[in-house]
């Protein structure tokens, strides 16, 4: 069995407010590694390189994944 290392996951501070219920969480904290959770399913990780981040990062600044287009 791999063992996962420990994440540190920080989200925005929209979403520590306690009426929203569920939120996108990130760590960076594990060189190589950036991890992505929901809070309301903390038991599912996805993990990706720095650089795949940045990529999916820049494309969502470009508008590439705007939903309300």
């Amino acid at each position: 069995m791999i063992e996962r290392p420990e994440f540190e996951f920080v989200s925005t501070a929209a979403c520590r407010d306690p009426r929203v219920n569920n939120c996108m969480e990130v760590a960076t904290n594990v060189p190589g590694v950036v991890a992505l959770r929901e809070s309301a399913a903390p038991g599912v990780v996805i993990e990706t390189t720095p650089e795949k981040w940045n990529t999916f990062v820049e494309a969502v600044r470009a508008g590439e994944y705007d939903l309300g287009a």
